[in-house]
């Protein structure tokens, strides 16, 4: 018992002799005088105030010289910080002062002799403001075994020497300890070791030459302001569990209360629990295979003292079997009658699900009603997975395994068969803002199998594979028709949207939709070409690239100008998504140059025109020119290409054979396959014949008479002798044994014609005369034949070129009239030659 109150006896003692009087201060600034004198040698000076004055302050100085200094000659001057404010002639001088600004401000009296000047005395006036009550008073002791230290908030700056103290009290004595550490807006003080039963008080007090101000009392026990020092603590995890842990911890001062919050390092938000126990705590459901921040912390009593400060530990998670099943859905598609192609997705398991990092994933695919055909399974490191089958049923299981095992597997059953899965209807996007898609639809309409669900698909386009964010979709149970879109998705950023039914986890057909969350209008306009065409113009152009895009491009707006008129150019407006990217504007005027621009439009607005063009068409006429030049040059040279081959040719000799008229592939004959001149031969046979029976055995060649060729004029023809004579220039077709156009001429008589009296009725006269270059048509059936003709070409590409035929002597002889009679005679006669033209000139 009597060491009971001999501790704090001796604390106390402790406390009254280390600490000074509190009321020191307050007496001090109590003694203030209300005016200030300064006595000098050679003068003195007084102002009406004290030296610690307040803002605003108006200060009255008077300076007074001494006996000696007020010489008639001198003049005195009150200087305020070595600048001279007012002076006066004679001994004395005085001026008011309104001080405005905080701090020492310097006042002196000077004597000024000449060019000479004296200092005679000066005041030192302080301008600050009284201290302020402390605020925020606190004590904290750091550890059991620590002091007390208080520190308090002074307030406003004084700009004078102000003295702050804590008074403390136990109830019966008080003691005042000064500042240990002097600052300008905090204070502080370390006390001596307190006694943890008893109750204190503490005050802190202010003051300097304006005033005093205390603090609000401050009542504590020992034991509700000591902070324990953070707790050691470690963390043990269960062998069979990876998601339960041990902590256990130890610190000096034996706590009874501590907290434990833990997070992942993901993650900004904690997990708080709370224990009074004091050696361990066993904490469930940590996720596995993660990364840990644990942070402990302790105070003396439950519901009493300061918290510690947070001990910190990171650590990992081991790795767990995964637990979660995976979402699996397929889309089937006939390659032939016996193949089919399976597309498999599935979506990754959650973290707690996958109880770690998923190494890969097992799909494996079992024929059903084939007992021949062994189960396939495949290891792949994706969330989807394609391969080739026989058309028929399949099960497919899917299951995901890590560092410590696998998933239960995920099975679906893959019917064969092309059913009619028709896709939703009225699919359309919205764009929310902020990285989100709004998209809905309506129910596929005639479809023979129950929907089961909804798949939403989305992709950039335009993106590069290897920057493509891994297939991003999201399934839904059949009574969604909505979904928001928010999963990698980025503001001016357009996206291509597939909505398809589930048809017993079957995907069907796909309805697509563009969309974006947030659009502006295009940074660039498109790159265009253009080509006349016909009447008009043909505008193409290119894709704006993705990132000039910023959102989805709704249309494209062509404008056309021409040069000469003034006013709005003519717009034509494409919707966006038309393939191919071209336009035709049709009826141009020719001869009439026209600007063409174009500008892409988003949902934003209109961006900014691409690059310009013109076009002038030329007038038609000049077109009909080119094309015909261009059809015949084509066909020239197409001809000889095709001609030049052998076995092209005869096919097309035959064919144009048959197109041709029938006189193009007739030959020409030649006269001397002629009857007269058949029966002139025969019958010049028979007379050279020496035994003829139609001459007199005693016949006599006659006498070589010689003839004068004279140029006469020809005799009236006789009817019935008659040669027709045609030309192949006077007629483009038809028969030749038609009359001629040209004039029916009789022969002259340049030799007397011989004429057998038996001789037969000579046959028609043919109907052509031979040309070197054609083959001679066969002869009649009634007529010899004919020796062989020299092989020509039947038909030619070009039209047959008459030749002469040759004589067989020199020179060229002309028979401008022949007559002929074929009549028989009983002997042989002979009519004159009445005129020969010869042309010797060869």
């Amino acid at each position: 018992m009597p060491f009971a109150w001999i501790v704090p006896s001796a604390i106390w003692l402790v406390l009254h002799f280390t600490a000074e009087s509190c009321r020191k201060g307050a007496v001090g600034a109590s003694r203030a005088a209300r005016g200030t004198v300064e006595v000098c040698s050679n003068g003195n000076m007084t102002a009406n105030t004290a030296c610690a004055i307040r803002q605003g302050t108006s200060v009255t100085l008077s300076c007074q010289l001494g006996a000696l200094q007020g010489a008639a000659e001198c003049r005195a001057a009150i200087f305020l910080n070595n600048s001279e404010q007012v002076r006066n002639q004679g001994g004395s001088v005085s001026k008011t002062f309104a001080v405005t600004t905080y701090g020492k401000h310097t006042f002196t009296c000077k004597t000024l002799c000449g060019d000479k000047t004296r200092l005679v005395c000066g005041i030192d006036i302080q301008c600050g403001n009284p201290p302020d009550e402390p605020r925020n008073v606190s004590c904290i002791q750091h550890g059991t075994r620590g002091h007390l230290t208080c520190t308090w908030d002074k307030g406003r700056l004084t700009y004078l020497d102000t003295a702050y103290g804590i008074e403390l009290s136990n109830g019966t004595d008080t003691f005042c300890f000064p500042e240990e550490t002097p600052s300008q807006v905090f204070g502080s003080r370390a006390l001596s070791k307190l006694d943890f039963g008893s109750n204190y008080t503490v005050v802190v007090s202010a003051s300097n030459k304006l005033g005093n101000a205390s603090s609000q009392p401050l009542t504590f026990m020992l034991i509700d302001i000591v902070k324990p020092h953070p707790p050691a603590f470690s963390v043990e995890f269960d062998d069979s569990s990876a998601t339960n842990c041990t902590f256990s911890w130890h610190d000096e001062a034996q706590a009874q209360h501590y907290r434990l919050r833990y997070r992942p390092l993901s993650r900004h938000t904690w997990s708080v629990v709370e224990s009074f126990h004091r050696e361990e705590y066993h904490l469930q459901g940590l996720e596995p295979d993660t990364a840990y921040e644990f942070q402990v912390s302790c105070r003396l009593l439950p519901g009493r003292g300061l918290w510690s400060d947070w001990s910190r530990s990171q650590m990992h998670t081991p790795a767990a079997v995964p637990t979660g099943i995976l979402d699996v859905w397929y889309r089937q598609q006939d390659v032939d009658s016996g193949l089919q192609n399976l597309s498999i997705f599935w979506k990754a398991l959650s973290k707690p699900e996958a109880g770690g990092r998923i190494l890969g994933y097992t799909v494996t695919l079992e024929a059903l009603d084939h007992g021949k055909l062994p189960a396939q399974s495949h290891q792949t490191t994706q969330t989807s997975f394609s391969r080739v089958t026989p058309r028929v049923g399949h099960r497919i299981t899917v299951s995901a395994h890590n560092s410590r095992g696998s998933s239960p597997p995920a099975a679906i059953l893959a019917r064969p068969g092309s059913q009619d899965l028709p896709p939703p209807q009225r699919v359309s996007a919205v764009a929310l803002g902020n990285s989100s898609i709004l998209v809905s639809w309506s129910p596929p309409l005639g479809s023979a199998v129950p929907v089961g669900g909804y798949v939403v698909e989305w992709e950039e386009p335009w993106r590069e594979p290897r920057l493509q964010p891994q297939h991003s979709w999201v399934k839904l149970p059949p009574s969604h028709l909505s979904t928001v879109l928010a999963e990698h998705i980025r503001d001016n950023v357009c996206y291509q949207i597939h909505v398809s039914a589930l048809y017993q986890d079957r995907a069907g057909q796909a309805a697509s939709v563009r969309g974006n969350s947030t659009a502006q209008a295009p940074s660039a306009g498109p790159q265009m070409l253009t080509t006349p065409w016909a009447s008009g113009v043909l505008v193409s152009w290119e894709e704006i690239p993705a990132p000039q895009q910023r959102g989805c491009i709704t249309g494209y707006h062509i404008y056309l100008q021409r040069r000469d008129r003034q006013g709005q150019p003519e717009v034509h407006a494409v919707p966006a998504g038309k393939a191919p990217c071209s336009l035709h504007i049709p009826d141009l005027e020719p001869g009439e140059h026209h600007d063409l621009w174009m500008t892409a439009v988003t949902a934003a607005g209109e961006g900014p025109r691409g690059n310009s063009d013109s076009v002038c068409l030329e007038s038609a006429g000049g077109w009909v020119t080119l094309v015909l030049i261009c059809s015949f040059c084509s066909f020239f040279i197409l001809s000889a290409c095709v001609c030049s081959v052998p076995p092209v040719r005869k096919v097309f000799q035959a064919l144009f054979s048959l197109l041709l008229p029938q006189w193009q592939s007739k030959a020409i004959p030649d006269p001397a396959n002629a009857t007269w001149a058949r029966s002139l031969t025969a019958t010049k046979a028979e007379l050279s014949a020496p035994s003829s029976p139609f001459l007199p055995s005693g016949f006599e060649e006659p006498e070589t008479t010689p003839v004068e060729e004279t140029f006469a004029h020809p005799e009236p023809p006789i009817p019935g002798d008659k040669l027709l004579v045609g030309s192949a220039g006077s007629r483009g077709h038809g028969d030749w044994a038609q009359e001629s156009s040209g004039e029916e001429q009789q022969l002259p008589e340049l030799y007397q014609r011989l004429v057998v009296e038996a001789m037969e009725p000579p046959e028609p006269v043919s109907e052509y005369i031979s040309n070197p270059g054609t083959s001679a048509l066969p002869p009649e059936p009634d007529t010899a034949p004919d020796p062989p003709e020299p092989d020509c070409s039947p038909l030619s590409v070009f039209p047959t070129t008459f030749l002469t035929p040759a004589l067989c002597c020199e020179g060229n002889l002309t028979l401008d009239r022949v007559k002929l009679n074929c009549s028989p005679f009983p002997s042989v006669s002979a009519q004159p030659v009445q005129s020969v033209t010869r042309d010797a000139s060869k």
